[in-house]
């Protein structure tokens, strides 16, 4: 099999109330071969996560009605959801914010505005673990 064919199977999802964002992301988690999902906020995320049972999640934290700490609690809270990698991001990058991500289960902690290497790093951490625990 070619090179591409392990990230075609691979579905990452980015939960971003910014536009921006979630349009960079997927353009370039696209062009290197994955299927995303994007979610506005954390209540249309936690829908859509039961349909299209993303293998890695990206989460803000700052967002409005339910932020990325709530979110990633209630995705961790889920058995079915709970193994799946979350990884934070925020344009902060506290220590404080970091150790809290920590507390409600996020496997990573990117900070924004993060760079292709580092989304691609990030899936090529998690997704690979996630594969082997299949």
């Amino acid at each position: 099999m070619d090179q591409g064919s392990h990230a075609a199977a691979l579905k990452v999802m980015v939960i971003d109330d910014s536009k921006t964002i979630r349009r960079s992301a997927e353009s370039l988690l696209k062009r290197e071969g994955f299927d995303v999902v994007t979610a506005i906020d954390g209540f249309e995320a936690l829908a859509k996560i039961a349909d299209q049972r993303p293998d890695i999640i990206f989460v803000d934290i700052m967002m409005p009605r339910l932020d990325g700490y709530q979110t990633c609690a209630l995705i961790k809270n889920n058995q079915t959801f709970k193994k799946t990698p979350v990884i934070m991001l925020s344009s902060k990058d506290g220590l404080f914010d970091k150790a809290r991500g920590r507390i409600v289960g996020s496997e990573e902690y990117l900070t924004k505005p993060f760079t292709k290497e580092e989304l691609l790093g990030a899936i090529g951490k998690y997704a690979q673990r996630e594969q082997q625990h299949d």
